[in-house]
């Protein structure tokens, strides 16, 4: 496994990857502002927020949803670290997409720097590709989680032509990975699978036997898993291990993309670490 959650304490993972080039665009800008996206327990909002205070950056983070009674830890984390939050309703959040939408954006706050919700575009591909960089020769199976597909898309790109890169769709619904892994400038040349066996019912969803395997898999291994991401793709990697999917002989990297924050949003004491 690729420990990548032990790169920093909140900008952890995939996300320093792939906030990276926003951040430099930003910095080197006049305006040194960011605008970004994600829900009331993004990893990406709380990293952004965390990134863009100690770089000397204003943020302000769109949040998917009405404003709650009270706030989540994310959230709470967000505003310690300067971040400023507007909520978005779910049908206005569906078009932050859109042109008219960033259009006002502009119109309303001025110059900025936008990062897509996830990190969704070249700049988060290209530094996502970096992470094969850690990853080295020798594996024929590279497997990470797929929110928006940005990692899973720069870890294509950046690992060598031997190795069969899989996603693993931690979304119930995730149908256009091919149009996104086209908007990302995948190599198509690439050797790639992308598996939506193990979502466990969607995005954020569990479920008792989600929990119990990575409470087991902390006991036997000392490596926390978050429910989102990392604990449906290690769960998904053991089940096709155990159907005899990878050939004799195969060496399988797994990508841990770190968002261990998100498993604040659980009561004490359902996990054991």
């Amino acid at each position: 496994m690729l420990r990548l959650d032990e790169i920093h304490p909140v900008v952890s993972g995939n996300k320093l990857f792939k906030l990276r080039y926003f951040l430099d665009e930003a910095i080197s800008s006049s305006h040194k502002t960011i605008i970004t996206f994600g829900g009331a327990w993004s990893n990406h909002l709380a990293a952004a927020a965390y990134a863009c205070e100690k770089t000397g950056l204003e943020s302000m983070g769109f949040v998917r949803g009405e404003k709650p009674a009270a706030m989540s830890y994310t959230l709470r984390f967000c505003i310690q670290h300067r971040m400023k939050l507007e909520f978005l309703s779910r049908d206005l959040y569906k078009k932050i997409a859109d042109s008219d939408f960033l259009d006002m954006l502009t119109e309303k706050y001025g110059e900025h720097t936008l990062i897509p919700e996830g990190g969704f575009a070249i700049q988060g591909s290209k530094g996502s590709q970096q992470i094969a960089h850690f990853v080295g020769q020798k594996y024929t199976h590279i497997c990470c989680p797929v929110g928006t597909g940005t990692t899973f898309a720069g870890l294509i790109n950046g690992c060598n032509d031997d190795a069969v890169v899989i996603g693993f769709s931690a979304l119930k619904n995730l149908k256009d990975i091919a149009d996104r892994l086209k908007k990302l400038n995948v190599d198509e040349t690439k050797k790639l699978f992308f598996n939506c066996d193990y979502h466990f019912g969607g995005y954020a969803k569990k479920t008792d036997e989600l929990i119990s395997f990575m409470n087991n898999f902390y006991h036997h291994n000392k490596i926390p898993l978050d429910f989102v991401y990392t604990g449906k793709m290690m769960f998904g990697v053991i089940d096709l291990v155990d159907k005899n999917y990878f050939p004799a002989g195969s060496n399988i990297l797994c990508i841990h993309t770190g968002g261990l924050q998100g498993n604040q949003s659980l009561s004490d004491g359902v996990l054991n670490f």
